[in-house]
């Protein structure tokens, strides 16, 4: 069960594919069934859309698989497994120095760009299903940017990231000859990624914004944290019990709104080691804590008692300036780039509602796809899965996105 939690806390990319393995696993007669049906319909289908549909609907199923830890069908490796070389770069950007990494196609170095910026999670952009992930996109033959954000690596979501992304799509579109490029942005990234694209000085530079996971307003999101209602814009609420590194993540950020300053140190590191995954670390800090700080340390912990729920929500109406600073929410109206929208039916960190209440900010002219899909969320226990319809519905939508990056 721990090692479960640990899987499903903030999203990465990882929990965009997580369930691949297990379906197929549980299985594999009726995947490869399930495959060839799909195959067969991609290629009635593109019959009439033309070749570049149906190419990026098969690097969609080889992107899912490899991202999935699946072998790539020989049918459609040829069209995306080209050999990929993954190089270090220190970026210069005005909103500061950088690190980042760059996947690029070997056969195809002029390749289109795309930014992929990684999501709230301590590894950053080392995130080993990022990097899959990643490398995958770039062996359709796309050139793949994962800028590391400090601030988003180290749970602080601040609208200083913004201003990284920007400048991050910027260098890349200057790096693919001027030509603007796309991001996509994960979790709490989606989010500032499209604020980026919203800002008239990055404009030019983002040519489609993909945002996974992603929230409409933040406020409503932190009154799930402490609710487990999340809010639709049909006016009633889903209810679904929230993960507890929502509610760790405020109060990591805010912390002085809940120790006392001589305890803040020590409080601090307690709740950055459990929220980098590193138990021995959290227990060997908590031993140092003296009664009154761990005291506190275990109140802070305890994301479900009322005392605690109490400070949070205080500690909200202090920041609510902040949170309307990352929030897409009124924030939309003058985007003028193409929008994906993907988000997990079960998402218990930032609730599927959310995308939702994107879809209403987005301008229509501008909203490409929208998807909600059971198949980024936890592996049903009937043993039933996903079907062929949701599998479908999941290769569409990122079959739309390649054809988008790929589009020169």
């Amino acid at each position: 069960m721990a090692e479960q939690q640990r899987r499903n806390r903030f999203p990465s990319l990882a929990g965009l594919l997580r369930l691949r393995r297990e379906t197929i696993a549980a299985n594999p007669r009726r995947y490869v069934k399930m495959l060839l049906v799909c195959l067969v319909v991609l290629l009635v289908v593109d019959a009439v859309a033309g070749w570049p549909f149906l190419v990026a609907r098969l690097q969609a199923v080889a992107v899912l698989d490899k991202v999935g830890g699946q072998s790539v069908p020989a049918l459609v490796r040829w069209l995306a497994v080209e050999p990929v070389k993954a190089t270090e770069l220190t970026l210069t950007l005005p909103s500061g120095v950088e690190r980042a990494r760059m996947y690029t196609p070997v056969n195809h170095p002029d390749a289109p760009g795309m930014v992929v910026v990684h999501g709230v999670h301590y590894l950053g952009m080392d995130e080993p299903r990022l990097e899959a992930f990643a490398s995958a996109m770039a062996g359709c033959g796309l050139r793949v940017l994962t800028p590391e954000l400090p601030d988003i690596k180290d749970y602080h979501i601040g609208a200083s990231s913004i201003a990284s992304i920007g400048d991050t799509a910027a260098w890349m579109a200057h790096e693919s000859g001027d030509k603007p490029v796309g991001v996509m942005g994960l979790s709490f990234s989606g989010s500032l990624s499209l604020l980026a694209a919203a800002a008239p000085q990055y404009r030019r530079d983002i040519k489609f914004v993909v945002a996974v996971g992603s929230e409409g307003e933040m406020l409503r999101v932190a009154n799930y944290y402490l609710t487990g209602k999340a809010l639709r814009p049909s006016g009633d609420a889903e209810v679904l019990a929230p993960h507890e590194y929502g509610a760790l993540v405020l109060e990591y950020e805010s912390l002085q709104d809940f120790v006392p300053a001589p305890d803040r140190d020590a409080v601090r590191l307690v709740l950055r080691d459990h929220l980098y995954e590193d138990f021995a670390a959290e227990r060997a800090a908590l031993a140092k804590l003296t009664p009154g700080q761990l005291a506190e340390a275990k109140q802070l912990m305890d994301t479900t008692s009322a005392a605690t729920r109490k400070m949070i929500e205080e500690s909200d109406e202090r920041h609510l300036a902040e949170m309307a600073s990352v929030s897409p929410d009124g924030q939309l109206a003058q985007l003028e780039t193409p929008v994906f929208l993907l988000h997990g039916e079960g998402d218990n960190i930032i609730p599927s509602a959310e995308t939702q209440w994107l879809e209403k900010d987005v301008p229509k002219e501008m909203m490409q796809a929208s998807l909600i899909s059971p198949v980024i969320s936890h592996l049903d226990l009937d043993g039933k899965g996903p079907g062929f319809a949701d599998q479908w519905r999941l290769v569409h939508f990122f079959a739309q996105v390649l054809h988008a990056a790929e589009a020169r």
